[in-house]
């Protein structure tokens, strides 16, 4: 595994708020492990503060626009797709029940395809991303009522 990889690697592990990554290509296998992980709050003091700003102001926004229940939010910084393949139907629609452990959508991180999977029972009142686009660790993506 080259250098640019495992800088790359190394900054989602910094990035993203996951305290562990393992990653195996071919015979070659890299574990990155995040010892001493701060909450959320005294990290967030060391972000810059323009770049504080903006995140406090998105999920403000939000909020105010969405309905209530419980929100299921982004485990990671990737792409966001509705459905398991290109043209394929979309996994979920605003107004379907889902159940606990149902996929919901898929979010490609490091050209690896994680299924988000419902973490309660309920129906889907809104979905808060467009098919395609970047989401970020934490994101809220859909609301399930």
């Amino acid at each position: 595994m080259d250098l640019r990889k495992l800088k790359k690697l190394i900054d989602l592990v910094q990035e993203s708020g996951i305290a562990e990554l393992e990653v195996t290509e071919g015979e070659e296998k890299v574990r990155i492990v995040k010892h001493g992980v701060a909450p959320a709050a005294p990290v967030a003091q060391m972000m810059p503060p323009p770049a504080m700003a903006v995140v406090a102001a998105a999920p403000a926004a939000v909020a105010d626009t969405t309905p209530a229940g419980h929100v299921v939010k982004s485990p990671m910084v990737g792409t966001f797709y509705r459905a398991a393949s290109p043209g394929a139907k979309p996994l979920v629609d605003v107004g379907q029940k889902v159940v606990n452990g149902e996929r919901l959508c898929i979010i490609e991180a490091m050209k690896l395809m994680n299924e988000i999977e419902s973490d309660a029972d309920g129906v889907i009142k809104a979905i808060l991303v467009e098919n395609g686009q970047p989401v970020e660790y934490g994101q809220p993506l859909f609301v399930i009522g």
